[in-house]
């Protein structure tokens, strides 16, 4: 940090497991994925590549060697897995992933479906070959999965070997642990809280008031994702108490 300020809550140090920002990039070019780490990487533990873009972007080499001289780990977004997927090109998946130095690798059914066992032996799988994330809810906001099968569906994913079970909420955030307003399901989150270590979970929060509910419910290393690349120092800077929301969540009252 530039200068001493008391009373600021201690953030895990990287490289860190917990209390990670997940950014969504959606399609930086080279020079912006520069700009972006050189202000922003002590901030950044993952950087996804969002749904197909890794597809269609130029020089994605280029832009991978960007992230990996800040020593970020990338991967491709679900949707771009489930897109193999549903052509029955897993095996190409593998190998598009070794070919592009891809050791962290999303699954996920947001927009196709797959026998949950099916999926867990797709993350199984893909353990062999490196870090999984794994995806839990769907895209479509009239599929509402209740609080119970939430629970049941991380559960197994954890066990199958992911890393991290991320908490749907598309980069707009407005499904899956959100209303179609973006207001949070609080009976739904506490409720896996109940049973799933909140450490394991990793909860995309692309709204300011999205984070906000998850500082204050868990506190400021709680995993958030699908940030915006020019959200991350806002973000950063409302997990430690200097942002006007959340000021006063670290002062000492006794002092005040």
């Amino acid at each position: 940090m530039n200068f001493n300020l008391s009373q600021i809550p201690d953030r895990n140090k990287k490289p860190r497991d917990h209390g990670i920002t997940m950014v969504m990039d959606k399609g930086l070019s080279v020079e912006e994925a520069k700009n972006f780490m050189s202000v922003s990487h002590p901030h950044v533990d993952i950087v996804k590549l969002g749904f197909g873009t890794s597809f269609v972007t130029p020089n994605l080499k280029d832009k991978l060697e960007v992230y990996r001289s800040y020593d970020i780990p990338v991967y491709f977004g679900g949707t771009l897995f489930e897109a193999f997927l549903i052509r029955n090109q897993f095996e190409d998946y593998i190998n598009v992933c070794k070919e592009f130095g891809i050791s962290y690798m999303e699954v996920s059914d947001g927009s196709i479906t797959i026998p949950h066992a099916e999926k867990c032996g797709y993350i199984e799988k893909l353990t062999k070959h490196g870090i999984v994330l794994s995806e839990v809810g769907s895209k479509d906001a009239a599929h509402i999965i209740p609080p119970y099968k939430w629970i049941e569906l991380m559960k197994a994913e954890l066990e199958a070997g992911s890393t991290y079970v991320i908490a749907e909420a598309r980069e707009a955030g407005n499904v899956g642990i959100y209303r179609g307003t973006g207001e949070v399901r609080e009976g739904l989150v506490q409720e896996i809280l109940t049973q799933i270590p909140e450490g394991k979970i990793l909860w995309e929060a692309p709204q300011k008031a999205q984070q906000l509910y998850f500082l204050e419910l868990i506190g400021c290393n709680v995993n958030l994702g699908n940030i915006a690349p020019n959200e991350v120092i806002p973000l950063e800077t409302m997990r430690i108490g200097l942002r006007g929301d959340t000021f006063h969540l670290y002062l000492d009252k006794k002092e005040s």
